[in-house]
């Protein structure tokens, strides 16, 4: 008879409060998208006169709303990777970002800046590409890099292990680049520290895409992630097939990481957080735990993207470093807690 994963509630009461928190959390959605549509230097006048002014018109359907929405699709893959990944490496700390993405998107995004503010002429293809596919190129090339230094998808702890390596090796090569190149210091500062504010309907439609074939992908295959919670002696011995199963979750992480990376650039803590507070909610086996942490990781990063744009008006904050103060945050205070209650 199949065990049952330790972390589930019964069948009712986890399929009831998560029915909830998924309706809450798309209810909170709509209510930051209107929200979103209406923060910019403008403020709501665009919005009241998006009927009979062309020039609020333009602002809102061409700036503001595409960009509300990419937050959202970034954050849900976000959010969609950091539940992949803590179930994968059986880790409630593990990151999105685990298995070299992000610093491989940093260097792709470093070397096309560089070879375009050098020379663009002879680089058309790159031109073509620009910094974003670029981005997607390293993000994907490091992936590929882990995966054959940890040669495959057999071994967990390889695979990690060879992640955290090819990160520190990738983050030290555009370093170098950037010695190199200063001049591609403040426009690579603005990819790391991450933005949503050059996000087009076309990146929308590429992140819509991408999260809708990860999130399709884990949910498939969200057996494997509770039989992992059991260990992998006992999901072998329930009959899982442990090898492509997890290859295709290491797919579904590494493309849902770096569309997200290449679109908004390097956005901390919300694939953490994301899991965590769905947990914190809600007991459920992974068939529920991907999509509703997929949701709390849009509403985290569309929360943060407006409270970035918002806090210094006109100006606004780099949404990476929003994230990355609230997220941590709560993790401490969420250690402390736990630290205080097994004290007493």
């Amino acid at each position: 008879m199949p065990a049952t994963p330790v972390n589930a509630a019964p069948p009712d009461a986890g399929s009831r409060r998560a029915r909830w928190l998924g309706l809450c959390l798309l209810a909170v959605s709509v209510a930051l998208w209107l929200l979103g549509v209406s923060v910019g230097s403008t403020g709501f006048d665009s919005l009241l006169n998006i009927g009979s002014d062309p020039l609020a018109q333009q602002i809102v359907w061409d700036i503001r709303l595409p960009r509300a929405l990419g937050a959202w699709l970034a954050g849900a893959l976000l959010g969609l990777s950091g539940a992949i990944a803590q179930g994968l490496f059986r880790n409630p700390l593990a990151d999105p970002y685990l298995l070299g993405s992000a610093s491989g998107a940093a260097l792709g995004g470093a070397v096309a800046m560089a070879m375009l503010g050098v020379s663009p002429g002879t680089v058309g293809w790159l031109a073509r590409l620009g910094v974003t596919g670029m981005a997607f190129v390293g993000a994907a090339g490091a992936v590929l890099l882990t995966l054959m230094l940890a040669r495959g998808v057999q071994h967990t702890l390889r695979l990690l292990l060879a992640g955290v390596i090819v990160g520190v090796v990738l983050s030290a090569a555009r370093d170098l680049i950037q010695v190199a190149q200063p001049h591609i210091l403040e426009a690579l500062q603005v990819f790391t520290l991450g933005s949503s504010a050059f996000v087009g309907w076309q990146a929308c439609a590429l992140m819509a895409g991408g999260w809708l074939l990860c999130a399709a992908t884990a949910w498939a295959l969200s057996r494997m992630l509770d039989g992992l919670m059991l260990g992998e002696a006992t999901a072998a011995s329930l009959g899982l097939p442990i090898a492509p199963m997890r290859a295709g979750l290491v797919l579904a992480l590494a493309l849902a990481t770096g569309t997200a990376v290449a679109h908004t650039g390097l956005i901390a803590f919300v694939g953490l957080a994301a899991p965590h507070l769905v947990r914190s909610i809600a007991r459920i086996t992974h068939q529920w735990h991907v999509w509703l942490s997929s949701l709390m990781g849009a509403v985290l990063l569309l929360a943060a993207d407006i409270l970035a744009r918002w806090v210094v008006a006109p100006q606004e904050l780099p949404v990476g470093v929003l994230t990355a103060v609230l997220g941590g945050s709560y993790l401490l205070w969420l250690m402390h807690r736990r630290a205080l209650g097994s004290s007493l």
